[in-house]
Formats: structure tokens, sequence, C-alpha cells
């Protein structure tokens, strides 16, 4: 069971959890709008190593 189950009205990318409120794609809730993720770079080894290429500053 989803501890945030995404609401039937949002355009959000189903499954797709995002706290980076200062973001362009956030929803206001804890949604990603974006059409599409980009999560990088190839070489990371550890969710440390990992960045969402996708992110634009509000």
């Amino acid at each position: 069971m989803d501890k945030n189950p995404r609401p039937d009205s949002c355009k959000c990318i189903q499954g797709v959890v995002c706290d980076v409120k200062n973001c362009v794609h956030h929803d206001g809730e804890c949604y990603c709008t974006a059409k599409e993720i980009s999560v990088g770079p190839t070489y990371a080894i550890s969710s440390a190593d990992t960045v969402c290429a996708t992110f634009k500053s509000k």
C-alpha cells in the first residue's frame, strides 16, 4: 500500500514521489509533474551519487 497515494486528479508521474519543493515540477504536495524524469549519472553506485537531471529551480 502506498504511503502517499496519488490523487486521481493529479497530473503527476505515477509512483514518483518528490520532496524537492523548490523544483518547477513539484506539485505542492509530494509528486513530480514533469512529463518524464532523467536520473543519473551513469557511474552512480549508490543513491547518494544520483541527481535528478530534470530538476529546475522555481
